[in-house]
């Protein structure tokens, strides 16, 4: 196992100004509200509830150990101090995927729009360039009259393409094409429907999608210094941004995240309401989808924190009919193998064309806790866990086994044949509780410790070979059938259960028999699991080990194992 994949070169990031992005409805027709010219306002104020609004904030911490650390903090947000900002919603867009995934997106921010005006935060209807359409609008007069701040940044009515901290990192996508991610066809298609529609296909744009209604006590503005004074006016500390699109306009509009968190603003993006411009074809070859989570992930780390809608309108986040990616949650909590560093990489080379990533990393050892374990994993398809003897809240270790009783996929690496239970000498915290035979129930196997051979101080090697069968197991795609050698020591796993089923064994050279080190295996709860107990650093470097690792994965995720890696998933 010596050999690594192909790498591929990171491509140069051009921060473009959104002066010509936007999405909206393809047929206004099909709106449910037409309410550019709606002046009377709701009157629903007998039901306003005035209570705090509890959010749960996500952003990234740098961590010497680990790719970033991912937080959560909880909040309660008074609704007479917080605003909503919807930004370039349009009725129209030059590319025709993003105008149908505006139209897709338009009703679910409508509904949080409608809940938090009821709850009395401030709407503010941000359409750039679209101003005209609400002359004499009470709205538009709002934020025209709004009383003057006592101090403007000088540059609040200029766009802002980076933030000082966006500098230590690399930006995630090439939208240097401008992120369309439309076929040629496709294209052509739609610029004759705008022109036939009497609109300019470079920029269709003329008001904001009618499906999300427009209240007279709400404000539209496009201008930052307008929109500074409403909210200052009105005594506005925390905001949520919603809208398209997340790399452009989102960002870098005057009233966007960076100007309002440079600026002191508690601000926060509604992470499962908004898209962006981002075309599969460009680097780095991820999906449309996972293009918006990379964006998300450097908003997160740089910028400011992020939430879902659900936190605040119950139910399950948001998501794109199309978006068809298999959800896995990675859960690390261990430090020996340095898998809070290497499992991110590898889900970031591999997994961005049919997977969506949400990450959990913990560094403490003091079995108290894996913070966001529960926040992870709900919505999961598929668990990938690398963590080493946890004991957990009852409410984590509920949520882990809820997982696992749904029928819903794991895939284990390591030190997770003992991820849930302590050594003999250690108690287990007060308040806290294990699973000590998660091995046997979920995994398959009967953890008993390892044979010690650590090559890296002059012991044996351990030497892996594939199980030969007819047919070769789907996992050993692309795999060689020889002996090979590994960087790990071997674990002591047997007895497997009669549902599991081995596709690598191994042994410590000069020594028998065998053990198993890669196998799957079929609970009763029906999931389905693969655990390998490689994991070693130097393993994740090799392309043997990470094939192994995408083949149990994608078998775990009921998909078809790939055949060849292709990072443009072609």
């Amino acid at each position: 196992m010596l050999t690594k994949l192909k790498q591929y070169a990171f491509i140069s990031v051009i921060f473009i100004c959104c002066s010509f992005q936007g999405a909206a409805a393809e047929d206004q027709a099909s709106a449910t509200n037409d309410t550019a010219t709606n002046d009377t306002a709701t009157n629903d104020t007998a039901t306003n509830d005035r209570a705090a609004i509890s959010v749960e904030l996500r952003h990234r911490t740098a961590d010497p150990t680990a790719t970033y650390l991912v937080k959560w903090r909880a909040e309660n947000w008074d609704p007479a101090a917080s605003a909503l900002i919807i930004c370039d919603m349009w009725d129209a867009h030059h590319c025709y995927g993003a105008t149908q995934r505006v139209k897709e997106l338009a009703p679910q921010i409508n509904n949080l729009t409608e809940y938090l005006r009821r709850r009395g935060v401030m709407i503010i209807h941000a359409p750039s360039s679209c101003m005209a359409a609400y002359e004499g609008h009470p709205a538009r007069k709002r934020a025209k009259e709004a009383a003057p701040a006592e101090s403007l940044p000088s540059d609040i009515d200029d766009s802002c393409n980076q933030v000082p901290a966006e500098l230590a990192g690399q930006y995630p996508i090439d939208q240097a094409d401008g992120g369309c991610d439309d076929d040629p066809r496709t294209q052509q298609k739609w610029r004759e429907s705008l022109q036939a529609q009497g609109k300019k296909p470079g920029a269709p744009w003329t008001r904001q999608i009618d499906t999300i209604r427009i209240d007279a006590a709400d404000a539209i503005s496009d201008r930052g210094s307008e929109i500074w004074n409403v909210l200052h006016q009105g005594g506005i500390r925390n905001v949520l941004m919603v809208g398209v699109h997340t790399n452009m306009c989102v960002l870098a509009r005057p009233f966007g995240l960076r100007q309002l968190a440079k600026n002191g603003f508690n601000v926060a993006l509604v992470r499962d309401l908004t898209d962006t411009m981002y075309n599969p074809h460009q680097w780095p070859f991820v999906s449309h989808f996972t293009g918006t989570d990379r964006i998300v992930e450097h908003i997160e780390k740089y910028v400011c924190p992020t939430m879902e809608s659900s936190q605040i309108l119950g139910g399950t986040p948001f998501r794109f009919r199309n978006d068809h990616r298999t959800v896995v949650a990675i859960v690390v909590s261990e430090n020996e193998y340095q898998t809070s560093r290497t499992l991110p990489e590898f889900a970031e080379s591999h997994l961005g064309h049919d997977f969506a990533i949400r990450t959990t990393l913990n560094h403490d050892m003091k079995h108290v806790s894996i913070d966001g374990l529960a926040e992870v994993l709900q919505g999961a398809d598929l668990l990938l866990l690398s963590v080493w003897r946890r004991a957990l809240p009852a409410a984590q270790l509920s949520a882990l086994r809820a997982h696992i009783d749904a029928g819903k996929s794991v895939v284990g690496v390591r030190t997770s044949s003992h991820a849930f239970v302590l050594r003999d000498s250690v108690q287990t915290p007060p308040g806290l509780a294990t699973w000590p035979d998660f091995d046997r129930a979920v995994l398959g196997a009967h953890y008993v410790g390892h044979h010690g051979n650590k090559s890296e101080d002059g012991g044996p090697r351990t030497l892996v070979r594939a199980v030969s069968s007819e047919p070769l197991h789907p996992i050993l795609t692309g795999l060689p059938l020889e002996e090979l050698i590994v960087p790990s020591w071997l674990y002591k796993v047997q007895p497997l259960a009669d549902t599991a089923v081995p596709v690598m064994v191994a042994r410590v050279e000069g020594r028998l028999p065998e053990e198993p080190i890669a196998w799957t295996n079929m609970p009763p709860s029906g999931s389905r699991v693969f655990y390998t107990s490689l994991g070693h650093p130097q393993e994740f470097a090799d392309e043997h080990f990470q094939r192994l690792l995408l083949n149990g994965i994608y078998w775990a995720a009921g998909r078809p194992v790939p055949g060849l890696f292709d990072p443009t998933g072609e």
